[in-house]
This record gives structure tokens, sequence and C-alpha cells, in this order.
């Protein structure tokens, strides 16, 4: 499997590569992208030197799995062009929170709720995150 980590630079990425990490996520590639200034850059991740790419060249690569942090306006616009070549995406922005057609999802509370269908997956903040998991 593929992965993307969109916004791999910023805070919310860094703590997203930890967590892979920690976890051992599985995948076959790990496809990092940032903005522009830090494109060509290289980012230690397991030992290993990854090159940070821009958005359109990921999308070339066609990742499997998207994770997005970095904000509404590139998951606005990158999140359905990655679902639409079958790209599952998990979007860490408010863009897609209150859209009726994406399910808003904590797996601890309602992780069961996703379908195969299911393309572009949105989450609360994480003062919602922690709240919710507390009442369920």
């Amino acid at each position: 499997m593929k992965l993307a980590i969109i916004g791999a630079t910023g805070m919310v990425g860094n703590q997203i590569l930890e967590i892979l990490q920690e976890r051992n996520f599985v995948y076959s590639e790990l496809i990092l992208v940032a903005s522009e200034k830090s494109v060509g850059k290289e980012k230690i991740v397991n030992n290993k030197s990854i090159l940070i790419i821009g958005l359109e060249e990921m999308f070339l690569l066609k990742p499997n799995l998207a994770l997005f942090s970095a904000g509404s306006e590139i998951s606005k616009t990158w999140a359905p062009r990655l679902a639409e070549i079958g790209c599952k995406v998990i979007d860490n922005s408010s863009y897609w929170r209150m859209n009726p057609k994406h399910k808003l999802i904590i797996p601890e509370v309602n992780g069961n709720q996703l379908t195969s269908t299911d393309m572009i997956i949105a989450n609360p903040n994480c003062s919602t995150i922690q709240l919710l998991i507390v009442l369920a």
C-alpha cells in the first residue's frame, strides 16, 4: 500500500509520522508531501531518507491512502481528486467535517459506520475527539 502524508513537515504531520512508526504501520511506499518551501528536502523516517515532494508529483504516484493535515484549501482541492482515482482519504482539516456526503469518524466511537465506498473520511477537531471518546 502506498501511503501519502500531506502536510508531512508540519507539527501534526510530524506527529502522524511518529505514531505510524510507534504502531509499526505497514506500507509499501511512504510518500511525504509538503509545501513548495519543503519540496526537495529530505526527511528521515524509520532510519530511511525520504524526499519530500509536491502535490502534483504525489498525485502521479497514485497513493492508496492519504492522510491530510495541510489545511482546508488543500483538502478541498486534493481530497476529491485522490478519491476519484481510488485513494482513501482521511482528512484532519475542518473542510469536510460538516459535509453530509462524508462521514465524521472517530474510530473508537463510530468507526463501524465506515464502508468500502467511503473515500473521504473527516475527523472532528482534537478536543471534540477526546470528549466524545470519554462520553462513548
